[in-house]
């Protein structure tokens, strides 16, 4: 508008003294420019740059089995430099099996009425273990004063006799002393990349059991893409050190917190953004919500909790972890996207707007119509919304 009014003033007021144009037609001149002027400079170009692309891009992730939630996470992906991927469902399957099964038989039964009460995935896969085997389980044990100890273990009253289940940690916690033989036998396990939880019955550890949870099939090539594109990876774990490194390094993890609590896993993302890092958080459960929330874009695994779903800015319906790397892809190729549909419009208001003010004319006679003006407008529209539907064919 005020470029609009300058360029009337101008040929109304100023050309007619130096002779560029006569007095009886500056009027008729001034406003001719002036309504070029405004046509051409409408901004609708710039107002369609970046919520088409942005469209755009979601339409074509949505296709591609990636749900992002908040376009915001779409246009800050690309900026990621550090990927935070719980271990449990996430990097693995999600569907531990027991590999060492190390107790005495008269235990089993305290062991299967314990884990029968929590439904931690690590107790599913015991109860299934004890269930498939020929173990004769005492039916109608009666449980008091039971807690499920979320990153720990578990622990009740059986038949006046306090049964815990849990994490070398837990036991410590407790002050129950583990013996040499199932510490020495629970070092080999986790070099074995197995996740080891003992067995109390009252203040004496009675067994021990060692699980192991297969890595998805495309972790390794994930993780070596991400690195590929200097994105710094962490794995974050409430299992053992020894085991987690293990892991950490057949997949090529850059970082490995281990034996962290649910509660602590969103204050390891915090550090990582105060020293600088723009950090995403994949995880699949509920333990993972806080972190997800936490982290500058949530991405949650599909196949996993609802409430990890519901605080998850991305979200991959099928689990996939190469969903992740096409997440960030997407982001990439939308962000360019956009920097060509501004540069587009403000490079066609920098160029049509002073032609339509008349600058051309002293010198070439050239003077833009409204007509013209309103078709060029129009072609910058176009040329914008046709450039962000490029993004449905980028591969």
């Amino acid at each position: 508008m005020s470029i609009a009014f300058v360029a009337w003033i101008f040929w109304l007021f100023i050309a007619p003294q130096f002779g560029i144009i006569s007095d009886s037609s500056a009027l008729q001149f001034a406003i001719y420019i002036a309504i070029t002027v405004l046509i051409i400079a409408c901004p609708c170009a710039l107002g369609l740059a970046t919520p088409t692309a942005v469209m755009v891009g979601t339409g074509m992730a949505a296709a591609r089995g990636i749900l992002i939630k908040d376009a915001k996470a779409l246009e800050i992906a690309h900026k990621i430099d550090t990927i935070v991927f719980d271990k449990t469902g996430t990097l693995t399957l999600g569907k531990p099996e027991v590999q060492t099964f190390e107790i005495e038989s008269k235990y089993i039964s305290l062991l299967y009425s314990i884990e029968k009460q929590s439904h931690h995935p690590l107790a599913d896969a015991v109860v299934r273990h004890i269930k498939s085997t020929k173990f004769r389980v005492k039916p109608g044990m009666t449980i008091d004063k039971f807690k499920d100890i979320s990153g720990k273990g578990v622990e009740g009253v059986i038949d006046g006799k306090k049964v815990v289940v849990g994490t070398g940690r837990f036991m410590k916690e407790l002050k129950v002393e583990i013996p040499p033989n199932f510490d020495k036998l629970a070092n080999k396990l986790r070099e074995k990349a197995q996740t080891v939880s003992f067995i109390a019955v009252g203040d004496e550890v009675v067994g021990l059991i060692g699980i192991a949870d297969s890595i998805k099939e495309d972790a390794i090539d994930v993780i070596s893409k991400l690195k590929s594109r200097g994105i710094r990876t962490v794995m974050i774990t409430g299992d053992n050190q020894k085991t987690a490194e293990v892991i950490g390094k057949h997949l090529g993890i850059d970082e490995v917190f281990a034996e962290v609590l649910p509660g602590e896993k969103a204050e390891k993302i915090r550090e990582l953004q105060l020293n600088g890092q723009i950090v995403a958080m994949v995880g699949d459960g509920i333990n993972d919500a806080p972190a997800l929330a936490t982290a500058d874009i949530g991405i949650a695994m599909g196949t996993g909790t609802d409430v990890a779903i519901a605080t998850g800015d991305i979200v991959l319906v099928k689990g996939t972890l190469e969903k992740v790397v096409e997440s960030i892809d997407v982001s990439q190729k939308t962000l360019l996207v956009i920097k060509q549909n501004l540069f587009w419009a403000f490079g066609y208001n920098i160029i049509g707007i002073p032609v339509a003010a008349g600058i051309l004319f002293p010198f070439f006679g050239i003077l833009l119509s409204p007509i013209i003006a309103s078709i060029a407008m129009a072609f910058s529209s176009v040329s914008v919304v046709g450039n962000s539907l490029r993004l449905r064919y980028l591969r």
